[in-house]
């Protein structure tokens, strides 16, 4: 499985797959078509899938041009049938989807919004977590509640420690600056924020990240370790409230 990282907009991410055996070609959360059309024209292939976590515009708007040009699918969750423009194949949480030769499960995840979802590639042990789990971060609260949030970013953790994990926007510096600023004795982020100050001095992408790495650096999957409850003076404090704690410092920062 080859993963293109496409730039969009001013900090999204649009990723080009395509399987080595079918040569079947999709993409996952195209915010707009002119970049997404301009790599397939330079790599001469052809477009099959259009895969969407969720509805929000940012990635869906290359959607319907995309569809038109390349007679491509569109790929969604049966709670976002109505929301995401152009669906064609609907799926369902837990159901297993093949794109080409890969077995992709799908994970309603929502929070972000409600009916976001996760395509978890089995065998290559890839998540694309759209707007639920960033590097460092996770996605703000909009349709959802933080309850809902927490459950979801907990059967992302559930997943193979080695997950590389894809998301949908280029957050990580300033996702780092935030988990440091709460969690300052942890030397695993610390290491972390200096590779990522190089990547992005060179404008590099920070995706994918790991889910090992995440789950030792990312604060919002922290929620339930004991060292982070005593730094926060939550000690003893059940992993929800803590969590809500940490989203509303987020979304003051």
């Amino acid at each position: 499985m080859l993963i293109t990282p496409i730039p969009c907009l001013t900090d999204n991410y649009a990723y080009i797959i395509s399987e080595n055996y079918s040569k079947i070609v999709g993409v996952i959360d195209p915010s707009e078509s002119t970049p997404i059309i301009n790599f397939l024209k330079k790599e001469n292939l052809k477009l099959n899938y259009i895969l969407n976590t969720h509805h929000h515009y940012d990635h869906i708007g290359g959607n319907n041009k995309l569809k038109k040009l390349y007679n491509a699918k569109v790929v969604g969750f049966e709670g976002d049938k109505d929301r995401i423009p152009g669906i064609d194949i609907v799926l369902k949480d837990n159901e297993k989807w093949t794109f080409g030769k890969s077995l992709v499960k799908i994970m309603h995840i929502p929070g972000h919004t409600s009916g976001h979802i996760c395509f978890f590639f089995e065998k290559e042990k890839i998540a694309f977590t759209g707007d639920t789990l960033f590097s460092l971060g996770c996605g703000r609260i909009f349709e959802g509640d933080h309850k809902q949030m927490l459950n979801s970013l907990n059967k992302i953790k559930a997943l193979p420690k080695d997950t590389k994990i894809y998301c949908g926007h280029e957050y990580t510096y300033k996702n780092a600056q935030f988990c440091l600023k709460y969690d300052s004795n942890n030397i695993d982020l610390k290491k972390k924020f200096e590779k990522i100050k190089k990547l992005r001095s060179k404008n590099l992408p920070t995706i994918p990240t790991n889910l090992e790495e995440e789950l030792k650096t990312n604060i919002f999957l922290r929620c339930d370790q004991n060292d982070l409850k005593i730094k926060l003076n939550m000690k003893n404090q059940e992993d929800f409230k803590v969590f809500t704690e940490v989203r509303n410092l987020k979304d003051g920062f």
